[in-house]
């Protein structure tokens, strides 16, 4: 009904002064839709607007790719501050996951 799927990888790597992966984004567009699987930005280097800077450059990749919009999920301790700073909101709410928590689902159309 909706066509084969064909996902793309998108992966923003951050390396450390070796030259080793440290963090990044991994990614990819499947249905014309970027999926955010992991942003990871080392402590030492947050707070430095990274983190806004890679999800721009994925945002930026997935519009070339077609893409009507973004989704991502972070647990209700992370980065739900973050994300609705750079106009992702809440469409879904898994609660008690972890127990005590909430698994939070975001999206942003573009």
């Amino acid at each position: 009904m909706i066509g084969a799927a064909q996902p793309r990888l998108l992966v923003i790597p951050i390396h450390d002064d070796n030259g080793a992966v440290a963090g990044g984004l991994w990614g990819c567009t499947l249905f014309q839709w970027l999926h955010v699987l992991m942003l990871l930005v080392p402590e030492a280097q947050r707070g430095q607007g990274i983190g806004s800077a890679l999800m721009a450059s994925a945002e930026k990749e997935a519009r070339q790719r077609d893409c009507l919009g973004s989704l991502v999920d972070a647990y209700s301790f992370q980065a739900s501050p973050f994300y609705q700073k750079i106009g992702y909101t809440v469409f879904g709410v898994l609660h008690d996951y972890p127990p005590g928590y909430e698994r939070l689902y975001y999206c942003k159309r573009f």
